[in-house]
């Protein structure tokens, strides 16, 4: 069974005309009206007694007035204009209406300037209002969102009676309420006993009516009252990918498809990217997808968003850009004249990113964990590894480009350690792609170009086609001929197949596919065996000058003994074997046994 509504004097709808004639009043609807009231240009003819018992703005103008018989009177800029004011007037003549979420923003505002306060009448407009929004609006989110995107026409007034911060407050609570409420019937059902986050809130669509200055209220507001993070971040995500920002879902993902709203100013579009990235959670533990930071980072480069806004989206993908593909870097550039694709923020990028691997490694967790680094399995190397072969085949990519220039291309490669590429196959063909592409390169500029590829990290099947290349200078195919030589005579003399990489890391020098950080604990693992190999040889030569002491006692004492004098020197150089011992002894005599079989 329904419930009657608290409002049911208001709730039964009639076709309203504008003239009290028409009103369903007993006492005024056979009484010729004596005043017109004129809103907006259109004019409304009532009586004088009604309204000016019930508000106090009308009475003071009609008691102000010179003329007693005053006849005519018009109201300036009354919120919610002519409809709200008829709403007004019949509740001045006492006539049933409803009250809906619709209209009571634009009742409350009207009643606000009209002064239809309890002063003038018991349980007068502003308290039927009041009320409507206690006891209705703000006990459901869906309301309070319906009321709050109502109230953009209402401002300043509506912000002065308090509606926006009523609605506000009671989105934030009532999500709070409602995702507390879904995690508990999620945890009823599911055996594992914990909150199940996964789920997306239905409110998520509803908040995308808003406009933005009301909806980064309303997310400061969630996060208050403890709104999750992941929550607001699909909040977030959704308003982006509507037609607020005048960009869809599709197009956000697409930079082909991507074009601005042109109902909607460009110092809008501006306003909503802005907010909307300085509303992003700052938790890193929250995932926010690479491919919407870059949608995003799109639109901001095509809105011109202010520096801070830009280099904080910039941060915020460096921190993931191991996690992006080659299509999200592909971001088309602004300039008119200049190259396909925006190299220079792919740039800041990766400075954000090296900057990131820097702090994640510092001194002191070097100093720490120093001798338990695995060298090249090392996280932060892996990630750089991920980038480098990304960035690889985004030099590819773009260096078809005939508008792109030397220094930016070399930009890239130089940006990047040496350590970020295993191999330089997919560099090499990086290389060679922007060669044919540029012809009019000059000579030492494909020189300097070309001196970027290690010849030692390129493949056989890299290395053949480097020595059939025309386009490479004759110098780089004279070093992979060199190289290729090299590594043909130590497979023939038996040396490892890894070829220069194990060479490099036996002879004691840093690999180049070796971190910084690795090489650094690989030198504190050798600088610890020299100390400890150090400590063994003062212990031997203590002994040693025990055993000397031992000797001239003994010569002292029983010189005419020649067979204990030479007995105690054996003794002595057998304790000597500082660097092999008993098996340097074995060493020795298997190869004096060769050389025996080699003679005869």
């Amino acid at each position: 069974m329904v419930s009657e509504n608290p409002f049911s004097s208001f709730n039964r709808p009639s076709t309203t005309p504008k003239f009290c004639s028409t009103f369903n009043n007993r006492i005024f609807s056979d009484v010729a009206g004596d005043i017109t009231i004129v809103v907006d240009g259109e004019s409304f003819l009532l009586h004088k007694f009604p309204l000016v018992s019930r508000s106090g703005k009308i009475r003071k103008k009609v008691a102000d007035s010179r003329d007693s018989n005053l006849s005519k009177l018009e109201l300036l800029n009354l919120p919610g204009g002519p409809q709200t004011f008829e709403l007004a007037a019949k509740f001045c003549y006492g006539t049933n209406f409803e009250i809906t979420p619709e209209n009571v923003a634009n009742l409350r505002c009207a009643a606000e300037y009209l002064e239809m306060s309890d002063d003038y009448w018991e349980e007068n407009l502003i308290s039927r209002a009041e009320i409507y929004l206690k006891e209705i609006v703000v006990q459901s989110l869906e309301k309070s969102v319906e009321v709050l995107s109502t109230c953009e026409a209402l401002l300043p007034t509506a912000e002065e009676v308090g509606i926006v911060t009523k609605c506000v407050d009671a989105i934030a609570i009532n999500a709070s309420k409602e995702q507390l409420v879904s995690g508990l019937s999620h945890l009823n059902s599911n055996d594992s006993g914990k909150l199940n986050m996964g789920c997306t809130e239905w409110w998520v669509e509803d908040l995308s009516v808003l406009r933005i200055d009301f909806y980064q209220r309303v997310i400061a507001a969630m996060r208050r009252t403890g709104v999750r993070a992941d929550s607001i971040t699909a909040c977030l995500m959704h308003y982006a990918q509507t037609s607020q920002v005048g960009i869809g879902k599709r197009e956000i993902w697409d930079p082909s498809r991507m074009k601005l709203d042109s109902t909607m100013a460009e110092d809008e579009q501006r306003v909503i990217v802005e907010t909307l990235v300085s509303l992003l959670p700052t938790d890193k533990s929250t995932s926010i997808p690479p491919s919407f930071l870059f949608g995003i980072l799109r639109l901001a480069n095509l809105v011109g968003v202010n520096s801070a806004c830009r280099l904080e989206l910039e941060r915020r993908i460096a921190y993931l850009l191991e996690m992006v593909s080659l299509d999200d870097l592909l971001i088309p550039s602004t300039q008119t004249g200049d190259c396909i694709f925006d190299v220079d923020t792919v740039h800041r990028l990766l400075v954000n990113f090296l900057q990131r691997i820097e702090e994640e490694e510092e001194p002191e967790d070097s100093l720490q964990y120093g001798y338990e680094s695995e060298g090249l399995g090392s996280t932060s190397h892996a990630l750089v590894l991920k980038v480098g072969r990304l960035i690889e085949a985004y030099l590819a990519e773009i260096a078809p480009d005939p508008c792109l220039n030397l220094k930016k291309f070399t930009n890239i490669i130089e940006i990047l350690p040496d350590y970020a590429r295993v191999i330089d196959d997919g560099l090499y063909r990086a290389i060679d792609i922007y060669l044919k592409a540029h012809p009019a390169l000059t000579e030492n500029e494909s020189k300097k170009l070309c001196k970027y590829v290690d010849c030692q990290k390129l493949s056989q099947e890299a290395s053949n086609h480097v020595a059939q290349n025309d386009r490479l200078p004759v110098q780089m195919a004279v070093r992979v001929l060199y190289f290729e030589q090299l590594r043909l005579k130590n497979a023939f003399s038996g040396s490892s197949g890894d070829g220069f990489l194990s060479q490099r890391i036996s002879s004691g020098v840093p690999s180049a596919a070796m971190s910084p950080r690795d090489n650094y604990a690989s030198l504190r693992r050798e600088n610890r065996e020299l100390k400890l190999e150090v400590s063994r040889m003062r212990v031997r030569l203590s002994e040693l000058e025990k055993e000397q002491g031992f000797m001239k006692q003994g010569m002292m004492e029983k010189p005419g003994h020649g067979n204990t004098f030479l007995t105690s020197i054996s003794k002595g150089i057998g304790r000597i074997g500082i660097f092999g011992g008993q098996a340097g002894g074995k060493r020795q005599k298997a190869g004096s046994e060769s050389l025996v079989a080699e003679n005869a």
